[in-house]
């Protein structure tokens, strides 16, 4: 099983979900989970509001980098 890396965290659901259909459409697997980061300041993450970490394969995870540093420059 490839092990799982950090690619970003991000501040929401849909930005996840921009994030990784940009992934995807360069052939990079990716997933978004919810980011336990800064737990307790809110009840953010009960409500499904929230950051979420973007995750990619490790072996990907300098390519999935790279998109998003292109996407940044446009």
């Amino acid at each position: 099983m490839a092990e799982l890396a950090l690619l970003q965290v991000v501040g929401s659901e849909p930005e996840a979900e921009v994030v990784i259909g940009l992934l995807r459409s360069e052939g990079i697997q990716a997933m978004a989970r919810t980011s336990n980061y800064a737990v307790g300041i809110s009840d953010a993450a009960s409500s499904g509001a929230g950051l979420r970490e973007i995750l990619v394969r490790e072996e990907d995870l300098t390519r999935a980098r790279e998109v998003l540093e292109e996407q940044q420059s446009i």
